[in-house]
């Protein structure tokens, strides 16, 4: 939900310039359809929940199906079709009668034109449709849904069984150091499911195990599984624990790094999940906290929102907080040098420095919560930390410590405590 958005055609132009192959869309906008015509970049069309009800009847799903698929193919890559969000979880019985008649009637539009086999059907949903979830191999759906008689038509169709699963939510509800590092896939202890004797080191695998479980205690093991929203917001509200830049990198990054791997989960190891991280722009418009609206891989002026190493090449322009060529700088002292914000800088620019260096791929995790430089947790000494890591890790030339004017080198070290600004002999 926003109000500024790129025309389709330039996002069609900026997907392209990514590694990004499939792209989600929350409706059928022909305008978008037709964008990504000749691109190859896959698309999983959407279908509101609002839409649901008229589609349990043929005639109308095999319209839909006539006026939102059949003229864009082959031209557009439509791989699937994605039903609703999280209607188990919405709590309204009737639209949940409601979700598998529709599901039936759009592969049957499917059928009548021949792309049942290019095009799947299905629907996603909350990670709430669990009643237990840990240990992973526990994983079981909650009674209060009819699973079967869906998990039977998606098994029957050949699509997917589709999951929301939020690591940001889980550890927003219990906000210990132990529960980010599990929920990042950063270094920590792990958890043993007991019944398996499987180790978990993080969470994403885990909830993803907790799901096959629970359709393998069914009788499923047959069904793919495909992460159909995931991600982590880049910033919200004070009381919104864990909603940073830092985190947003870190769960991004480390969650592409582990699926392109190959790695798979300990129950599904060597293989490959299709996962969609939510979502490709910031949303100024969504309603709720401020996370709601920073969830964005992208900024609607087309930069990156931070880095996690999804563009093929630059060519989207830096940060307008990054270092700019030309620009004076003070002379590096001899020795030993670090940068630091000048004296005066106002807390927009030093918010816009410490967005840039740690969106670089920097280690900004000393400046989070219970981190050696969290305190004293004002924006200057947070953008200082991470100008100054940036400066180190970038070459240490004059130019890295620009940052429009607002940064300079000093020969003072500006560690303390136990908070410790690296430096190299310049």
């Amino acid at each position: 939900m926003a109000d500024n958005l790129p025309p389709p055609s330039a996002v069609a132009k900026l997907v392209q310039n990514t590694t990004i192959s499939k792209l989600r869309l929350y409706g059928a906008d022909s305008a978008t359809l037709q964008a990504f015509a000749n691109t190859g970049i896959g698309l999983l069309v959407g279908i509101s929940n609002d839409q649901i009800p008229s589609l349990n009847q043929l005639a109308v799903a095999q319209n839909w199906v006539k006026n939102n698929i059949v003229p864009f193919i082959p031209a557009t890559d439509i791989i699937g079709i994605s039903v609703g969000n999280e209607v188990l979880f919405s709590g309204d019985r009737v639209l949940i009668s409601q979700l598998l008649p529709a599901l039936q009637n759009l592969h049957a539009a499917l059928v009548d034109v021949s792309l049942d086999q290019q095009i799947k059907v299905s629907t996603p949903h909350s990670m709430a449709i669990l009643s237990t979830s840990a240990p992973p191999s526990a994983g079981r759906f909650s009674e209060s849904f009819d699973m079967k008689a869906l998990l039977d038509f998606l098994q029957k169709i050949g699509a997917p069984f589709m999951i929301n699963p939020y690591p940001y939510f889980a550890y927003k509800s219990d906000p210990t150091d132990r529960t980010l590092a599990y929920a990042l896939f950063e270094p920590n202890q792990g958890s043993y499911d007991t019944n398996t004797g499987l180790k978990y080191t993080n969470m994403f695998d885990a909830q993803v195990d907790a799901v096959y479980s629970a359709m393998k205690y069914l009788g499923y093991t047959d069904i793919d599984i495909v992460v159909a929203e995931t991600g982590w917001p880049s910033a919200g509200d004070p009381s919104e624990t864990g909603a940073s830049l830092q985190n947003a990198i870190a769960y991004n990054g480390n969650l592409i790094k582990h699926v392109t791997s190959m790695t798979g989960t300990p129950m599904m190891p060597n293989r490959s999940i299709e996962i969609y991280i939510f979502g490709l722009f910031n949303e100024d418009l969504k309603p709720g906290p401020t996370s709601e609206r920073n969830f964005g891989l992208f900024k609607t002026d087309l930069t990156m929102a931070y880095d996690v190493g999804l563009l093929r090449s630059q060519s989207a322009g830096p940060s307008p907080a990054a270092p700019r060529a030309g620009g004076p700088v003070a002379a590096p002292p001899i020795g030993k040098a670090w940068c630091i914000a000048k004296p005066g800088v106002d807390e927009k620019s030093l918010k816009g420095n410490l967005d840039y260096a740690c969106g670089q791929g920097i280690d900004c995790r000393p400046i989070q919560q219970g981190g050696p430089c969290y305190l004293p947790n004002t924006m200057a000494s947070h953008a200082a930390y991470a100008m100054n890591a940036y400066y180190q890790s970038a070459g240490r030339k004059s130019l890295n410590c620009d940052f429009a004017q607002t940064g300079t080198l000093t020969s003072k070290d500006p560690s303390y405590g136990g908070c410790v600004y690296s430096t190299v002999n310049a």
